[in-house]
């Protein structure tokens, strides 16, 4: 738990040195849903985690709409207000997905939709200049060490009253993200944190492939197999933006 709250104090390192796109491909590693799942599947089984990846998907579709209304907010706006209208916004789209879209090719459809819109609606905030410097204090690991820690019990606890759909869907809360705008936001800027929020859409995309890949062999080929193909997939999906962006001229 230690080692994931360490990944977000690391992601706003990766942002002071090398950029917003660096530093959102480090936020975007499944550092709380991965946990979250690898005990749920310790309790449960495989079939569980497979049930459990449709709400997942929608929830990964309502932080698309999370990471939007915070890029628009925080660049005139103080990161209460635009944490706040994130998380309601999430909130209201989880809800929306959760009763209008069951099923796992449904919710990767609607996915794909949402991130295509809000990839282009969002394209003109990918850059910005950093107003401050993104220092860490004694605070940021315990504090986001606990935020993980809770989380994980939460999705716990809510798999075994609520059962697989409500565990998937708690376990892709936007715990690192939101993290990541309250810490970010008041030392470089709401712009530069905008920009590192606009960025993870990019990362996200290959949760949503992986969570496919998970709903898809957790019940025929095990927890064991399914987690660690889930996690090699947003290992290179981040990779690969990475890459693309380096071998893409800088005029783009």
């Amino acid at each position: 738990m230690m080692t994931a709250a360490a990944i977000v104090v690391t992601t706003c390192l990766a942002v002071e040195r090398a950029g917003p796109l660096v530093g959102a491909m480090v936020a975007t590693l499944p550092v709380s849903a991965g946990p979250a799942y690898l005990f749920l599947a310790l309790e449960h089984g495989g079939e569980f985690i497979a049930a459990s990846a449709p709400a997942s998907l929608n929830a990964i579709g309502a932080t698309t709409l999370f990471a939007t209304v915070y890029a628009g907010l925080a660049r005139t706006h103080g990161r209460l207000i635009s944490t706040g209208a994130a998380l309601a916004a999430w909130l209201a789209l989880a809800t929306l997905l959760r009763q209008a879209v069951p099923g796992l090719w449904p919710a990767a459809a609607v996915d794909a939709v949402l991130f295509a819109v809000c990839l282009r609606f969002t394209a003109p905030w990918r850059r910005a200049p950093m107003r401050g410097s993104a220092r860490s204090s004694h605070w940021d690991i315990p504090v986001r060490a606990g935020a993980v820690m809770l989380l994980v019990a939460a999705v716990l606890v809510v798999g075994r009253l609520l059962g697989p759909a409500a565990a998937g869907e708690l376990a892709l809360a936007p715990v690192v993200l939101t993290s990541l705008g309250l810490l970010l936001h008041p030392r470089i800027g709401g712009p530069a944190a905008a920009a590192v929020m606009v960025n993870t859409l990019r990362g996200l995309a290959g949760n949503v492939v992986a969570l496919v890949a998970l709903g898809l062999t957790a019940g025929p080929l095990g927890a064991t197999i399914s987690l660690l193909l889930a996690l090699a997939i947003c290992l290179g999906w981040n990779a690969g933006v990475l890459l693309l962006a380096r071998l893409r001229p800088a005029s783009k």
